[in-house]
């Protein structure tokens, strides 16, 4: 065990900071610190030492260099050997046993819109420099970066850190240099010079770096034979199924189809305005509805195709209540996920040993800006978030004879929002507020107009259908209009768009052009 007898300190996010440095100072451990780090403890009553003072070397250009210095790299990389330790004396430097040191928050002084001079000035630069070579020296030094570790470092104090607990600390360090610069990168090859000469940040810089951290090992990949597990991003937003909470019995452990079955459900279920269920399976809604109650929409969802929902994934839009709950309990399901679940709620649940429960909290905005991602061979395409389905159809253009009804226009709004969210090619039929069929994923959009009235059956008479691209031959609409459909929402856009026109013309069918496509490949 590598006991420590002396620690630098010098934290950017001060929680928690007066305490570790309290244990440290009982423990006999000399603390050296700079700025406002130490003036916190010494506030507190710590004696600590100022890093100018160890280095006989003053702090210059504001505080720009104040611990780039021999005395404190050498007391860092220092090795458990006598030569090395000659060479620090004669330099008049002291071993450093234990490093303590969050660095400058340059994401935070992005994210709110600071001005380029000082998002520049908060880059650091001594931080990373002592995390770095602490972290390479683990074999004797301890670095902590991350204030939820303070409270074993501290328990770990009479014996020393153990080389384990060492090795852990260095590489989250490294996790969390690496992050840092990659920020940093992503910042600066965002900016570029308009026309004018002015500086504005683009969209996609010229180097993406993502750092993500496990989570957990999942059950397996999309088939048993594979392996897989779950990464979460460092700064996961509130309401992200990377921030959820498992509160289930724990008889089972999320596989990699669960995780992306979850997330399905999820992004559709943020659609929603009003007490909402959306059963998801094998990525694709099969059953969405809105009510007064939690329970009746989750019953109208799943009742929407009750064969499909089992075996599925429930996503709801308010906390789990008793009578919700009794309802869940009826079906077979593989998971639920909600902001949060009423006590008695969650003990009914709880019964069913083998439904994974998540609890969000609360939702994530279905319009909040967030990169996706898919993987290619070879690299990655991005995008930005498809975040525009509200509003599209109250704000369309109608383009036949008849407008909807107010009743046509309200399911048809619901039968868009979720549409977004039905594998291309994509169609979905709703009546009143649940939707009754589904057509996902057909190579022809007549065919998932087709099987989406085969799902409804006879509930597709009097439906209102959605189509998340436009119709390229007047086919798709006959075949809606056959089925018994009565207002259709697309984009438009195709060459074809009088002849579709004049279909649903024919068929007495009201016809909105939203403007906007919603492909989901």
């Amino acid at each position: 065990m590598a006991k420590v007898a002396r620690a630098l300190i010098s934290v950017s996010d001060k929680t928690g900071i007066v305490d570790l440095a309290r244990g440290l100072a009982a423990a006999g451990v000399e603390i050296l610190s700079t700025g406002g780090t130490a003036a916190a403890m010494r506030e507190a009553g710590v004696p600590v030492v100022d890093v100018s003072t160890y280095t006989e070397s003053p702090e210059v250009m504001d505080g720009r260099v104040k611990t780039l210095h021999p005395r404190v790299h050498g007391g860092l990389l220092m090795r458990d050997l006598d030569s090395d330790r000659a060479e620090l004396a004669s330099l008049g430097g002291k071993p450093i046993d234990l490093v303590v040191v969050n660095l400058y928050p340059f994401e935070n002084t992005v994210a709110r819109g600071a001005a380029h001079d000082e998002i520049i000035e908060n880059i650091d630069i001594g931080g990373p420099s002592m995390v770095r070579s602490a972290a390479k020296n683990h074999a004797r030094v301890t670095v902590v970066t991350d204030p939820a570790d303070y409270a074993e470092v501290l328990a770990a104090l009479e014996e020393g850190p153990s080389a384990a607990l060492r090795a852990r600390l260095a590489a989250k360090a490294f996790g969390h240099t690496a992050a840092y610069d990659g920020a940093i990168a992503g910042y600066l090859t965002s900016l570029e010079q308009d026309a004018e000469g002015k500086v504005r940040r683009a969209p996609f810089p010229g180097t993406l770096t993502l750092q993500l951290e496990k989570a957990y090992d999942v059950r397996y990949g999309e088939n048993p034979h594979q392996k897989g597990a779950f990464y979460v991003e460092r700064a996961a937003a509130v309401g992200s199924l990377a921030r959820a909470e498992s509160v289930g019995a724990g008889g089972k452990e999320l596989s990699f189809n669960n995780l992306v079955d979850v997330d399905a459900a999820l992004e559709c279920v943020r659609e929603l305005d009003r007490p909402g269920a959306v059963v998801v399976k094998h990525t694709n809604p099969c059953g969405v509805a809105v009510a007064d109650t939690l329970e009746a929409a989750y019953v109208a969802a799943r009742e929407a195709d009750a064969l499909s929902a089992f075996g599925g994934i429930v996503a709801l839009n308010r906390a789990v209540d008793l009578a919700t709950a009794d309802r869940l309990a009826e079906t077979f399901l593989e998971c639920v996920i909600a902001p949060s679940y009423e006590p008695d709620a969650l003990e009914r649940l709880r019964k069913k040993s083998q439904l994974r429960l998540l609890a969000l909290g609360e939702l994530e905005a279905a319009d909040a800006p967030m990169m996706t991602f898919k993987r290619v061979s070879g690299g990655l395409v991005v995008q930005d978030r498809d975040a525009t389905a509200r509003a599209e159809v109250s704000s369309g253009r109608v383009v036949t004879a008849r407008a909807p009804s107010a009743e046509e226009l309200a399911a048809l709004e619901l039968a868009w929002r979720v549409c977004k969210h039905v594998k291309s090619n994509a169609i979905v039929l709703a009546k009143g507020n649940v939707t009754v069929g589904v057509g996902a994923g057909q190579m022809s959009r007549v065919l998932a107009v087709e099987i989406a009235a085969q799902k409804a059956g006879e509930l597709a008479r009097g439906s209102v259908m959605a189509s998340d691209a436009f119709f390229p031959f007047p086919d798709g609409v006959e075949a809606a209009a056959k089925a018994g459909v009565t207002a259709i929402a697309q984009p438009g856009g195709s060459k074809k768009d009088d002849d579709v026109i004049a279909a649903a013309d024919r068929a007495g069918i009201a016809m909105i052009f939203t403007g906007v496509r919603h492909f989901r490949h």
